[in-house]
């Protein structure tokens, strides 16, 4: 029987990272290079395509893959309690549920755009519904993200690098969505977006830190960037992260650039992170 103590070595990375690139790839690649094939036999590709949601998952499948793998069911339910895991310094959930809307509407205002989106004709309920969906789509990439990668990179480097380069990695792993149509990337430019995505990996970096470890407060902020709610603000969104993610660098400097106290388990023990308190 698997020992859930023996937690995920740190040479799971590998795999989790040629895992999450071969799936989402794989999929989307098949469109862009075999488009009339992959069309025949799967239809078009689009945000709504059950393919496309699986390309989405990739990092949760490849994640929880691992952990079924080196720690059995056991370890994967105690690997699922980080989804319980709330307690974090206030300051946290403040940024998640006002301060991203505000990054919004302020890039939006900068611009020319509105405070919120438009409604559609249709009224609240399309947005309401897609909302909803959202919650199933991008959050649960975070699973892999936070739930394997992160702590397995902080075994080896400070919490602001592994932030970064899990971001680098993250937007290198969209790429392949840029060249299709019919996907909301494919009127987005690149450079800016994966500017984004380092900047975004460093911002949760210490949210994660300070829920020690918590998959909760990451998927809900990676759901407030996708809510459908908040304006189109690009590529302002990205300017104004940018130096939030400087300011917060600077402030949590202490904690950002050592490795003390960073979440280093994929799978929590009881004497884990689970049981410390949550610092600001």
């Amino acid at each position: 029987m698997q020992d859930i103590h023996r937690g995920i070595p740190s040479l799971a990375i590998v795999f989790f990272v040629l895992g999450t690139f071969a799936i989402t790839w794989g999929i989307l690649g098949s469109y862009i290079l075999f488009p009339e094939t992959t069309v025949s036999l799967f239809g078009e590709i689009s945000s709504g395509h059950p393919l496309y949601f699986v390309a989405t998952w990739a990092p949760a499948i490849a994640g929880l893959t691992l952990v079924v793998l080196y720690t059995g069911m056991r370890g994967l339910r105690a690997f699922l309690s980080r989804l319980l895991m709330w307690r974090c310094a206030p300051v946290w959930w403040l940024f998640i549920i006002v301060g991203i809307p505000l990054v919004f509407m302020a890039g939006s205002l900068l611009k020319g755009g509105s405070l919120l989106a438009p409604l559609p004709p249709e009224g609240v309920s399309p947005l309401l519904a897609l909302m909803g969906m959202m919650l199933f789509l991008g959050p649960v990439e975070e699973l892999g993200w936070r739930g394997v990668a992160q702590p397995i990179l902080q075994r080896r480097m400070a919490p602001i690098w592994a932030g970064a380069l899990i971001g680098a990695a993250w937007g290198l792993w969209h790429l392949p969505a840029f060249f299709l149509a019919g996907v909301v990337f494919a009127d987005w430019n690149f450079l800016p977006f994966f500017i984004g995505n380092v900047t975004l990996a460093i911002l949760v970096t210490p949210i994660f830190n300070s829920a020690r470890g918590s998959l909760l407060l990451p998927m809900l902020f990676h759901w407030q960037l996708i809510n459908p709610f908040w304006p189109d603000a690009q590529p302002w969104d990205t300017w104004i992260l940018v130096g939030v993610a400087a300011v917060i660098a600077w402030w949590k400097r202490d904690s950002l650039f050592t490795r003390v106290g960073a979440v280093t388990e994929v799978v929590p023990t009881p004497l884990s992170g689970a049981a410390r308190p949550a610092s600001v």
